[in-house]
C-alpha cells in the first residue's frame, strides 16, 4: 500500500520553483533531461520525479510534471511531518508564497521593468515598485 499522496498546483516555472526552494533552504535533486530522481517514503518506498525536495533523511516530497504543464508535489506527507516537523499545509503555504515573488519577479524582467523598490510589510506582504522608460 503506498502512503504517497499528491498535491496538486498551478505552478509553472520549474526555474521559479527551485529560487523558493533555495529560499527555504531545502537541498533537492534535479533529474538530467528526459530521466527521473527518486522520492524516498515509508518503509523505503520510492515514487519517481523530476524533482526530489530532502525533507529529512529519510522522507523526501517529489515534484511531478502533469500532463497539464503544472508541477504537483508527490510525498508521504505524514513522513515528511514527522520527520521535518512541516506539515503538507505549511509547506504548500510558504512555497507557494515564494514562488509567487519569483514568478512576479520574473515577469517583471521579461517586459522590461527595473525595480525601484522592495519592501516586506508587517504582515508579510510584499510590495515592489518598478519603472520603465518609454
Amino acid at each position: 500500500m503506498s502512503h504517497f499522496t499528491s498535491v496538486k498546483t498551478k505552478i509553472r516555472s520549474l526555474t521559479s520553483l527551485i529560487r523558493a526552494i533555495k529560499d527555504l533552504g531545502m537541498q533537492f535533486t534535479q533529474a538530467e533531461e528526459h530521466q527521473k530522481v527518486h522520492v524516498r517514503g515509508y518503509q523505503g518506498q520510492t515514487t519517481d520525479a523530476v524533482l526530489s525536495i530532502h525533507a529529512s533523511k529519510t522522507y523526501d516530497i517529489g515534484v511531478k510534471l502533469t500532463a497539464d504543464g503544472t508541477y504537483e508535489f508527490v510525498a508521504d506527507w505524514w513522513g515528511v511531518e514527522t520527520t521535518r516537523g512541516m506539515g503538507e499545509e505549511e509547506f504548500i503555504k510558504k512555497l507557494t508564497r515564494r514562488y509567487s515573488y519569483h514568478k512576479v519577479m520574473e515577469e517583471i524582467k521579461k517586459k522590461g521593468y527595473t525595480i525601484e523598490s522592495e519592501e516586506e510589510k508587517v504582515d508579510q506582504t510584499i510590495q515592489v515598485r518598478v519603472r520603465t522608460w518609454s
